[in-house]
């Protein structure tokens, strides 16, 4: 399912989309068993729907920012039988879906992922006419990261670098960390830190305040792990306050301006920290001038 530069056309779409539709049928029947594997396309005109079961509908398509990738909207409408419990049946079956799919990364049988994030409901629910079944449309966004190859590379940015190699410390080899872009399938446990603002300032006559902002990503199907690793994150650039960067004429630090978290956040699409590291530097040219070098006598006539 990798998502080439020109997968916006009709052809390629359509295979990420069959792809899609495939192993969200696997995850849906897995989720609730009590469907026997009733989980549908759209019927076809005329055609009468037998419960329990599960229609599965594609939606719009929108494409998204360079670090999220493809998005498609999809539809998942779950359908009961009266007799069974109707309405309460597919509330039953609703919060199943929004807690086993919601800020889920799926992987496909070509080893691709895609992340679903739930949307809300699109309607009320809602007696199908010609099947009596009752029912509801549950909406998803469906993200599909492209596949650009140096987002695995690692980053030029001394920063990103940086940031990176201090994460991994702080966390360990079971966190994957990526730098600017989901990469095409990306692991389960990651982080994505991206750059989004740089500005500097003059601190007095002979140096440079750099400023950059980032935004962390931190994306598990564990949602208390979520949490704690945000928090902790978020715990330890406030007391280290410095991340060393290592070049050839030694090493500097940047340090750690401003960090913030908000749990609530869309992991894959918005971030939950909002970091700014700064670092003064001198400023080019600024040498001293020649007229500080002369020196004043009383003595000399």
């Amino acid at each position: 399912m990798s998502m080439s530069s020109g997968a916006n056309n009709t052809a390629s779409t359509g295979k990420v989309s069959n792809v899609i539709r495939r192993t969200l049928k696997q995850k849906l029947e897995a989720l609730v068993p009590a469907w026997n594997g009733r989980v549908k396309d759209i019927p076809a005109l005329g055609e009468v729907l037998a419960g329990p079961c599960a229609v599965i509908a594609f939606a719009e398509e929108v494409p998204k920012s360079v670090w999220a990738g493809y998005r498609r909207i999809i539809k998942i409408s779950p359908y009961a039988r009266p007799e069974d419990g109707g309405a309460e049946q597919v509330e039953t079956w609703s919060a199943a879906l929004m807690e086993g799919l919601h800020q889920v990364r799926l992987e496909d049988e070509e080893g691709g992922a895609f992340t679903c994030i739930y949307l809300g409901s699109s309607d009320g629910d809602r007696v199908d006419a010609s099947s009596g079944l009752v029912t509801r449309s549950l909406r998803f966004g469906v993200y599909v990261p492209e596949t650009v190859e140096y987002a695995q590379a690692g980053a030029t940015d001394s920063w990103m670098t940086a940031l990176q190699g201090w994460t991994r410390t702080q966390l360990g080899q079971e966190w994957s960390i990526y730098g600017d872009v989901w990469p095409g399938g990306y692991k389960a446990k990651s982080i994505l830190w991206r750059l989004t603002g740089c500005s500097t300032t003059t601190a007095g006559t002979s140096a440079l305040e750099i400023r950059k902002q980032w935004i962390g990503h931190v994306l598990s199907a564990n949602v208390a792990d979520v949490g704690q690793t945000v928090t902790h994150l978020v715990e330890q650039l406030a007391v280290q306050t410095r991340i060393a960067l290592t070049d050839t004429d030694g090493t500097r630090y940047v340090t750690v301006d401003e960090v913030s978290a908000d749990l609530q956040a869309d992991a894959y699409l918005n971030g939950q920290i909002r970091l700014t590291l700064q670092q003064r530097i001198r400023r080019p040219g600024t040498d001293v001038p020649l007229i500080r070098e002369i020196h004043h006598s009383k003595g000399i006539e």
